[in-house]
């Protein structure tokens, strides 16, 4: 084996080795990584919208400012659209309640005892009084919610706190990301500067490649709900639609929390079982759609993943790191897809490959 060869070899298992502590220290830190992961994933998307106003001489510090006010403001709006429309959801289903436990008592519950002798009987009546004594004024049901979410005091705490840290993290990741860069450069041996860098630049193509296939997921996504909703006749079918696409991005959260509102929206809309099997088909198309065409032809082939690979993915991250592990599966996949090509040239050109043997008979 030549110096160089041996060199490369040496510097793809010292990468490998870097990429399994990480890994390992990611596995050990999860139950507190969220808010850090959310920020790093934050602040390299708006990276470049940082570099454009620092182009055009804006000092870094409020270039990264006005991005971070941009980001927010356009939560802000989401939250805006969202907030208002679950809350007066939920107050009208509340006060509805009664009438649905009713025609499940009379319709549902027989038919479950009749089909699989299952005896269930929902008390309406507690309900209903609960409605007569605080119904008619909204601010005495969120006061009764937020008595009976007194025992959660602690996480919403907690949520507060990271939705805080987020963006201070954001701030100084994209302020100091030059900084870092150059720091990690510095680092690198000098003979392996060059390839390091090379993969380095793979990993950054790959990542980028990722971003644009989740966002063409995103907005595909938007159109076919609120497409979808509005054909099975849901009232409020464009913000639930456009809330369920754009959340997306959070494997999971985005579908499971647009089929929520979807369901309050069709409950309360009324019409019988029609709405809701119209949300029901529209969400299993929607979730077949993401995850076995979507995300693996427009973010898998985009950064080189087998379609099985990227379901692989967020399966086994989600498994292994929760939440955190969903949220970064195809990007750190990305990087390790890179790692693997790198391995896999090493071994292509590796002796024991070749079958060139020491006494040169390939023994």
């Amino acid at each position: 084996m030549t110096p160089s060869r041996a060199s490369d070899t040496r510097q793809t298992l010292v990468w490998i080795g870097v990429g399994l502590a990480l890994l390992a220290l990611f596995y050990v830190l999860s139950p507190i990584l969220a808010p850090f992961a959310i920020a790093a994933v934050l602040a390299y998307i708006c990276d470049p919208a940082v570099n454009a106003l620092v182009a055009r001489r804006v000092p870094r510090p409020a270039a990264v400012l006005l991005v971070i006010l941009g980001i927010g403001l356009l939560l802000t709006l989401l939250v805006g659209i969202m907030v208002p429309m679950v809350y007066s959801e939920t107050t009208a289903l509340f006060r509805r309640l009664p009438d649905l436990l009713d025609h499940f008592n009379q319709r549902v519950a027989p038919w479950l005892t009749e089909r699989f002798n299952v005896d269930v009987q929902l008390d309406a009546a507690f309900l209903r009084e609960l409605v007569r004594e605080h119904g008619e004024n909204a601010q005495d049901l969120l006061r009764v919610l937020l008595t009976h979410a007194r025992s959660g005091g602690m996480a919403l705490i907690a949520l507060v706190a990271n939705l805080f840290l987020i963006p201070i993290v954001m701030f100084y990741l994209l302020q100091e990301w030059p900084r870092l860069l150059a720091s990690l450069r510095d680092i690198v041996p000098r003979p392996w500067l060059e390839r390091s860098m090379r993969i380095i630049g793979d990993i950054d193509s790959v990542m980028s490649e990722f971003l644009r296939g989740q966002l063409s997921v995103m907005m595909l996504l938007a159109v076919f709900y609120s497409l979808g909703l509005w054909l099975a006749g849901l009232n409020f079918a464009l913000p639930v639609g456009v809330i369920t696409g754009l959340l997306v991005f959070i494997p999971y959260v985005g579908f499971g929390g647009g089929l929520l509102l979807a369901i309050l929206a069709a409950l309360l809309q009324g019409g019988g079982w029609a709405p809701l099997i119209g949300v029901a088909v529209v969400y299993g198309l929607g979730q077949l759609l993401e995850s076995f065409v979507l995300t693996p032809y427009l973010v898998g082939e985009r950064i080189g993943l087998h379609p099985l690979a990227v379901i692989f993915a967020l399966m086994a991250f989600g498994q292994l790191f929760g939440f955190v592990g969903m949220l970064v599966a195809l990007p750190v996949s990305a990087a390790l897809l890179v790692g693997l090509r790198e391995v896999k040239g090493a071994w292509f050109a590796s002796r024991l490959y070749r079958g060139e043997g020491g006494n040169g008979d390939g023994a």
